[in-house]
């Protein structure tokens, strides 16, 4: 498996890590997204003990204000987190 596979392949397993803990399987819950944030990204986001920072967060991510995170909104948040990263990469160079 190439690196960008294996990459696919962790993010795939990280969502479905912590989806359907609160319910459907294909989704992230607000205290499922918070988990996920905190274990995965903890060293980006903090302990997300901000509850007013994680309620924003999650509304921009709920795309379609169906009240939980699918696939396609959480892929959205890891691209925007490694657009992020890489503009950083690029300062520090």
């Amino acid at each position: 498996m190439s690196n960008i596979q294996k990459g696919m392949a962790l993010l795939i397993g990280a969502f479905h890590k912590y989806s359907g803990k609160e319910g459907d399987k294909q989704t992230l819950s607000k205290g499922e997204l918070k988990d996920l944030l905190t274990a995965e990204l903890g060293d980006i986001f903090g302990k997300t003990q901000d509850q007013a920072a994680l309620d924003k967060i999650f509304k921009d991510l709920d795309a379609n204000a169906d009240g939980v995170v699918d696939f396609k909104e959480y892929v959205t948040l890891i691209a925007c987190i490694t657009m992020l990263c890489n503009d950083a990469f690029k300062k520090n160079k």
